[in-house]
């Protein structure tokens, strides 16, 4: 074996080490990187040759965490990994938007690259870890590629920014960003804040971007090293005719920018436009030329349409639907449109609509995580649905799509920054989107809808959050422009897209992904404080439909109330074997859940559909938590919890019992006890007495009954 190990300094006393020719040689490429006991195994494999009328890069990225990684057995029936969980399709996309623009454009071989992890210490984080690992693996192939690049994370730990940080130091953190690029660019951007301003994002990536140099510059040493490495495979995978390229160029250039220059904003009639433009070059061929050219005539009319909307757009400041370059769209919304929800809301702009519901629930509706690395529970969901109807096409359904779950997970960081906090809303929140028609930034429209739901619903949010997806084009010559709220088509033809969410106080997450070479900061600065000014419009607009969370819950809405109990208090309240709780919630219609915290204190929450079950639960929970005193001579009214020869066991206060005398229950002698009462009565009686050593109560009934009258003699 030709083992190659080498390793870079990370900062903070840590490094990585990346090992290459031991494991998964009959892969392409693979590396086996190391950063304290965590290790992940990457591979790529792509196919010699393209398949049969692909014309795109059939790109897989793969990545899962092994249940044995952290020394744990997968929990559910068949005890193995099966499907990947939310949180690794996440991390897969992270490396796959980072990787995909930097294979080259003519480059259509399968290509299937895979993410392993081996093992975790709970210190290091892995998906820290995973694109550079993905992009070392490219390294030290034969596959052309235009890296290396590398991913890092950027926290904020104690006001102080720390490249990525160990878990501990990530549990703490209030910026969380994920930052992909190259030696000379940022390609890709992903992350959460607590409402920073437009500059402590670019100063973010520029600490970013300073370490992905170096550990570039490490993956370049480590393929130098590799002779396999050192000629890149030779393919031909597209097949090019100038001349024909030329004359259909020619044809249809100017027709295709005098479509742009009309401004339409009805998607479907500038597609019809688009596509006459497209069909009369195809009939002014007669048969034997449309035979030669007709491989060729899709490609290089989308090329010379996408370049004739740019220069349109570049050179004479004309959108593809006559806006300006910072116009946002006409925005209508509106709350409270389905009745049965516990909050709704339609957020539409332009051609794109959202309906988000809102539903709440209790401490049994958190959402469970089980992972390889952690157990957790979630409070606040967000789904997201994009339903082919929404786009106009009719296509199979099957399952949720990757692109939902990432859109989903992109709008739920932009929200739960401003809900309350458990003490405040002990609620579990169930947002999901519905997305009925797109033409570009539907994930920005579930962030308005899911602003206006939860206000609607009665959540007491921080501060209301809007979002805007922006676009950039530029040209060879630094000429750029900055859309503001792109459409769809102009989200495809553009240099950069990114989405940008915040409140008045600033960013709460941020999506970007960069497809030009060398963009400057100062552009960055710029697109990113136009976003800034869209933000703030469409939030006046949404809070022109609702200002202010609603000051009840919807009618439908289950009731929830929360508090703490001391700790040692927490098993009477359960009880053995959970009887007590079960009692209780049967008593009351309610249901109630208690959990330990990390005070020390147990924590209560009770979830009901009424004011006065909520009353009674929290009233008979609060007498075992926090018991009043038994006094002597006092008055009393309880249950008959058991019934012995010798009497009645009755409950005074919750969790303590007294004992009725079988003398004691009437002025008459009773033979037994059933004569006057059975378990689960209900009996009024005094405080007697207590026995001085084992502190238990006497009670008597029949000091509260009418002494009978004296017998006569006749």
């Amino acid at each position: 074996m030709n083992v190659i190990e080498k390793s870079i300094d990370v900062g903070n006393g840590r490094e990585i080490s990346v090992e290459t020719g031991k494991l998964a040689k009959q892969a392409d490429g693979s590396v086996v990187v190391k950063c304290g006991g965590t290790v992940i195994l990457a591979t790529v494999v792509s196919s010699k040759e393209a398949k049969p009328g692909v014309d795109f890069l059939p790109l897989t990225v793969d990545y899962r965490e092994k249940f044995y990684s952290a020394g744990k057995i997968p929990g559910g029936y068949l005890k193995r990994e099966a499907r990947p969980s939310d949180d690794e399709i996440l991390v897969m996309r992270l490396v796959d938007r980072a990787l995909r623009p930097l294979f080259p454009s003519d480059y259509h071989a399968d290509t299937q690259l895979m993410m392993q992890l081996l093992s975790h210490d709970g210190v290091n984080m892995p998906d820290s870890l995973a694109g550079f690992a993905a992009s070392a693996a490219i390294a030290v192939s034969d596959l052309p590629f235009g890296g290396p690049m590398s991913e890092v994370r950027v926290a904020r730990v104690d006001g102080k920014y720390v490249v990525n940080p160990t878990l501990p130091e990530f549990e703490t953190a209030d910026v969380d960003c994920m930052i992909a690029g190259t030696a000379d660019n940022i390609v890709m951007v992903e992350g959460e804040m607590a409402e920073i301003s437009e500059a402590d994002l670019v100063e973010i990536i520029k600490i970013a971007h300073e370490a992905i140099k170096k550990q570039c510059a490490f993956q370049l040493d480590l393929a130098s090293g590799i002779p396999s490495a050192q000629t890149k495979r030779e393919y031909s995978h597209e097949t090019h005719d100038d001349a024909i390229k030329d004359k259909i160029w020619n044809a249809v250039f100017e027709n295709c920018k005098a479509v742009a220059r009309q401004g339409l904003a009805d998607k479907e009639k500038r597609a019809e436009l688009f596509r006459g433009v497209y069909q009369d070059y195809v009939d002014s061929l007669d048969e034997e030329t449309l035979e030669a050219e007709s491989p060729f005539i899709q490609v290089y009319f989308n090329k010379a349409k996408k370049e004739a909307v740019r220069r349109v757009m570049l050179d004479e400041s004309i959108r593809l639907d006559g806006r300006k370059m910072d116009e946002i769209r006409p925005i209508w919304s509106e709350v409270d449109y389905l009745p049965g929800t516990h909050g709704s809301a339609v957020f539409t702009r332009g051609e794109t609509q959202s309906l988000t519901t809102l539903t709440l629930g209790g401490k049994m509706d958190e959402q469970m995580i089980d992972s390889a690395l952690d157990k957790r529970f979630e409070r606040f969901m967000l789904h997201y649905n994009f339903p082919p109807f929404s786009t106009g096409e009719a296509r199979p359904i099957r399952g949720v799509s990757r692109r939902e779950i990432g859109h989903g997970n992109l709008a739920l960081r932009a929200l739960k920054g401003m809900l309350p906090s458990v003490d405040e809303s002990p609620y579990t929140i169930r947002l999901v989107s519905e997305i009925l028609e797109s033409n570009g930034s539907s994930s920005m429209a579930t962030v308005c809808a899911g602003t206006m739901a939860l206000m609607d619903g009665g959540i007491n949010i921080k501060r209301p959050v809007s979002g805007i997806a922006m676009g950039l084009i530029t040209d060879a010559e630094g000429k750029y422009c900055v859309l503001s709220d792109i459409l769809g088509d102009e989200d495809h033809l553009g240099d950069m897209d990114f989405k940008v969410t915040g409140t008045t106080e600033g960013i709460t997450a941020c999506q970007m992904d960069i497809k030009v070479d060398g963009l400057p900061y100062e552009v960055l600065t710029e697109a990113l404080n136009q976003a800034k000014a869209g933000r703030s419009h469409i939030l006046n607009e949404i809070l022109k439909t609702i200002s202010e969370p609603a000051s009840d819950f919807k009618p439908s809405a289950p009731r929830i109330e929360g508090f703490l109990v001391p700790n040692d208090v927490i098993g009477a309240i359960i009880g053995p074997g959970g009887k007590i709780i079960q009692e209780l919630q049967k008593e009351t219609n309610t249901t109630i859940t208690i959990e330990e915290v990390e005070t020390g204190e147990g924590r209560v929450q009770i979830l009901s559909a009424n004011a006065d079950d909520m009353k009674a639960a929290v009233d008979k929970i609060k007498l075992i938590a926090f018991p009043p005193t038994v006094e002597l001579d006092a008055i009393y009214e309880g249950k008959v919890k058991s019934v012995q020869a010798y009497g009645c066991f009755v409950e005074i206060l919750p969790g303590t019992d007294g004992l009725i005398h079988i003398s004691e229950l009437e002025h008459r002698r009773v033979e037994k006890v059933e004569e006057v009462c059975k378990e689960g009565d209900v009996l009024k009686f005094k405080v007697i007495g207590q026995d001085p050593k084992t502190k238990k109560f006497k009670l008597s009934r029949k000091v509260l009954l009418p002494k009978p009258e004296a017998k006569t003699e006749a």
